[in-house]
């Protein structure tokens, strides 16, 4: 296969380029993901489809990923709790090597085509779920491995990889793939490859949760309140909602642990 995120970059000698000439370079490049991104809409929406299919009977998404491509998925997956309001065993990430990989690569975990189906069956994955497998290059064996798997287990999946025609692509029923040309550095994956990852996991998770009811007109009504930002965020939603003043707000909103139950006990009073 012709492996486009490892070709040579267009931009050369860069030990001889000014911090601004680097930065100018880098700036240039990254606008070119949301076009690429703009082509596979189509593929998105089709993958996002059948996840919130799924996920309204009962099913869990899951993400597994290598190195940059894992670490991606661990961060859309740990930030819907927070930011919808549902429990943690909905959106799952799961990282070649472990949650120690996280931190500090673990050296070979992503060339074990076994450890990925290991991994997904510590949750009891089931017919229900959805598993994305995220690569930049489509080659990783460990997600190869896990989407195989998958299939064979009549389990929904689908991918995130930015050369065409890959492995990873074949096996995935819903296959997204993002080409964004060459890296400004040869094959660091970690810059418009997972820029452009990241953008389509904002774009699968966001969907998804407003298509199962987790928005209101354009607010997280179900979001955590985690911190001082978010509580006074959601006496402001609670004020917009119901015409109350901020103290009686912030009463309603205490006693009623979330924006959404503090608007309906309003409403319903």
């Amino acid at each position: 296969m012709n492996r486009i995120t490892e070709q040579d970059s267009i931009y050369t000698d860069l030990e001889k380029k000014s911090i601004s000439e680097l930065l100018i370079g880098i700036n240039s490049e990254d606008k070119t993901v949301p076009l690429a991104i703009e082509k596979v809409i189509p593929q998105i929406e089709a993958l996002v489809e059948i996840i919130v299919t799924r996920m309204k009977q009962a099913g869990r998404l899951f993400y597994i990923g290598a190195g940059t491509s894992g670490r991606l998925g661990i961060v859309d997956a740990s930030e819907c709790p927070p930011t919808y309001g549902v429990p943690h065993d909905w959106v799952i990430g799961i990282i070649a090597g472990g949650d120690s990989a996280i931190r500090k690569a673990v050296e070979f975990a992503e060339d074990d085509t076994e450890q990925a189906w290991k991994d997904l069956m510590a949750f009891n994955i089931s017919r229900k779920d959805v598993v994305i497998g995220i690569a930049a290059s489509g080659t990783t064996p460990y997600v190869i491995g896990g989407l195989k798997k998958a299939n064979e287990a009549g389990i929904t999946t689908g991918c995130i990889v930015c050369n065409t025609g890959s492995p990873v692509a074949v096996e995935a029923k819903y296959p997204i793939e993002v080409v964004v040309g060459p890296e400004f550095v040869t094959g660091s994956t970690r810059m418009k490859s997972g820029t452009a990852q990241k953008l389509v996991l904002n774009m699968i998770s966001t969907t998804v949760m407003i298509q199962l009811g987790r928005v209101k007109g354009n607010k997280m009504f179900d979001m955590q309140l985690s911190n001082n930002k978010l509580v006074k965020r959601a006496v402001n939603m609670v004020i917009e909602a119901t015409g109350l003043d901020e103290e009686s707000a912030q009463k309603l909103l205490d006693e009623q642990g979330n924006v959404r139950n503090a608007v309906e006990h309003f409403k319903n009073k």
